[in-house]
C-alpha cells in the first residue's frame, strides 16, 4: 500500500509541477488498511489561516476513525504559506506515515528542470527526483503537519446520525477537495 501511495503522490507532483502549480498538502486516511480517500487542503491565506487549514485536514481522518494517516506536502510551499522557517531539503515532497503510536517521515527531494515559462512569468517544471534519505522514525514535523497528525486520532463527537458524512459535507463547503474511495463514498 505504501509504495502505491508514494507513487500517487509523485505522479500528482509531476503532473502539477508540469502545469506550473505546487500541489496543496494532501491527507490520505486509512481504516484497517483501507484507503478512505484523498483530501486536499482548501485554498489558504498566508499565516494563521494556512496553519489552521492544514491542521483541519485531520477532521476526515478523525470522523472516519482512521488508524493510519499519510500526509504529503512540499517543504517550501508549507513553510511559505505558514510563515515558518524551511526545515529539511527544499524542494522536497515530504510524506509522513502516522499511527496513534508514532510516525515515520519520508522525504523525496528533487531538483526542478524548467520546461517552459508563461508570458506572466509562471514556470512549468519537471521534478528530477534525487536519492531519498533514510526514513526518519519520529522525524521532526512542521507545526501544522504535526497538528494534523495529532488531531487525526482524536475522535470527533457530533450529535448527528452520520458524523462522517456531515464532516465531509462541511469540509467540502469550506473548500477542501475530497475524493472518497468507493467503500467510504456517501
Amino acid at each position: 500500500m505504501w509504495n502505491g501511495l508514494v507513487g500517487v503522490a509523485k505522479e500528482t507532483y509531476t503532473a502539477s509541477l508540469g502545469e506550473g502549480v505546487v500541489p496543496r498538502p494532501l491527507m490520505m486516511p486509512l481504516v484497517r488498511g483501507e484507503l478512505v480517500g484523498l483530501i486536499w487542503v482548501r485554498p489558504l491565506r498566508v499565516g494563521q489561516d494556512a496553519l489552521a487549514g492544514i491542521a483541519e485536514l485531520a477532521n476526515i481522518a478523525a470522523a472516519a476513525g482512521a488508524d493510519e494517516v499519510v500526509l504529503a506536502w512540499e517543504t517550501h510551499d508549507v513553510a511559505t504559506a505558514c510563515e515558518l522557517p524551511i526545515v529539511g531539503p527544499a524542494p522536497c515532497l515530504n510524506m509522513v506515515l502516522a499511527t496513534p503510536g508514532g510516525h515515520v517521515l519520508h522525504q523525496f527531494p528533487y531538483s526542478e528542470q524548467l520546461l517552459s515559462r508563461s508570458p506572466e512569468g509562471w514556470a512549468s517544471v519537471a521534478p528530477d527526483w534525487r536519492p531519498a534519505p533514510a526514513p526518519q522514525s519520529g522525524g521532526e514535523l512542521v507545526p501544522p503537519i504535526q497538528a494534523a497528525v495529532n488531531f487525526s486520532f482524536t475522535s470527533i463527537e457530533l450529535d448527528h446520525p452520520d458524523p462522517f458524512g456531515v464532516t465531509v459535507v462541511l469540509m467540502e463547503e469550506d473548500g477542501y477537495r475530497i475524493s472518497l474511495t468507493e467503500a467510504f463514498a456517501r
